[in-house]
């Protein structure tokens, strides 16, 4: 889908769950705020990260929860690190 564009009350809702899922799965807990956040902060280190190994996620909302959800994890196992 060429020139998809996500909106915000999608992205928040994606975002959110991204982060929530991240969160069960490094096993780190917040509240549904602060899910939304990691999940949106999650997403542009993944594309980041993905951008700079040449992979480029294209498609609808499930290639940016996807992107969200690796991204999510990836900053959680650092504040989880950062936390002991």
């Amino acid at each position: 889908m060429a020139g998809f564009e996500i909106g915000w009350f999608l992205m928040l809702i994606v975002g959110g769950l991204a982060g929530w899922l991240a969160g069960k799965l490094v096993d780190v807990r917040f509240g549904v705020l602060m899910n939304i956040i990691i999940g949106i902060v999650g997403a542009v280190i993944a594309s980041a990260v993905f951008r700079r190994f040449g992979i480029f996620v294209e498609g609808d909302w499930l290639g940016y929860l996807i992107t969200s959800f690796v991204g999510a994890c990836i900053l959680l196992f650092v504040v989880k690190l950062v936390r002991r």
